[in-house]
This record gives structure tokens, sequence and C-alpha cells, in this order.
């Protein structure tokens, strides 16, 4: 692909200041620029941040996404996220998260426990199933501890 198309999914992958800024041992600069091996002289979230931009260019009818912003810090991962589901229109996405925010807005999630299927629905429905789902939303959000903590030495049960 036409390096232009690089720059652009670079920049909405937020990949694009710290590319600018790289620089090898044989002093390439920039997207000429050599980073070892699977990226082995980037940082986690830079890597991610080039896989993401990787996605962007690929535009497959499927993606698959393993933690897919688990290494950016919550203000870049917000600003990639707005991409990720701009990309995501149309296709058939498995996603893989811990961080729940992060696939709160996909059409259908399947929650698993051990190996199995415990829940399944949209964000509002497992919510409302006050299950699983919604046990961890609750502790990921902060509302695990605001309703659990009555007050020092004493809990809800």
């Amino acid at each position: 692909c036409a390096i232009d198309d690089v720059i652009v999914a670079a920049k909405q992958a937020h990949a694009h200041e710290f590319i600018i800024d790289l620089e090898d041992s044989s002093g390439r600069n920039g997207y000429q620029a050599h980073v070892g091996e699977r990226g082995v002289k980037l940082s986690g979230g830079q890597r991610q941040r080039i896989a993401i931009a990787r996605v962007l260019l690929k535009n497959s009818p499927v993606l698959i996404l393993d933690e897919a912003t688990s290494a950016l810090d919550s203000e870049v991962e917000a600003a990639i996220q707005e991409n990720l589901y701009s990309l995501m229109q149309g296709k058939t996405v498995i996603a893989i998260a811990h961080r729940l925010s992060t696939i709160a807005a996909m059409d259908r999630l399947i929650i698993m426990d051990a190996g199995k299927i415990v829940e399944q629905g949209t964000h509002e429905a497992l919510l409302g199933l006050g299950g699983h789902y919604a046990n961890l939303w609750a502790h990921q959000s902060g509302g695990f501890l605001a309703k659990s903590y009555c007050s020092p030495g004493t809990y809800d049960e």
C-alpha cells in the first residue's frame, strides 16, 4: 500500500507521533526505521498501536481482537476506540477483553466462565440480568465497592 495510506492509518491509531521520532542504529528515521524483530525495541503500547494501524490498513471482513487496547492508557484508548468502532461497522468481530468498557458497545456479548457460555446479550440486557457480567461491570466501574462496603470492618452480603 502507499505510504500515504500507512500514515493515515498510523494517525488513526495514534502511532504517527512516536513513529516520526524513531531512529535506528543505522540512522534510519521515522517510517524507515527498523524496530527489531516483532517490534522488540518498542513499548507494549507502541506495538499495540502499530498492530491497530495494520488492522486499519487490512480492512478484513472478520476481525479478531485479543485485548486490543490493554497496553494503552485510558486517554489513548478512548481516542483509538472511536476509530476501531468505525472500522468494525459491517464486519464480524470477535473481541476478547477483560476491560469491559472496550466491548460494551458491541451488538452481542458472550460471557464465558471456566470455558462455558454463562450469559449472552447486549450490554444493557446483561446488566439487567444482574448476573456474572453485571457483577464484573460493577466491579470495574467502581460500583462493587460502593455496594459491598458499608463501613470499616463490615460488608454487605
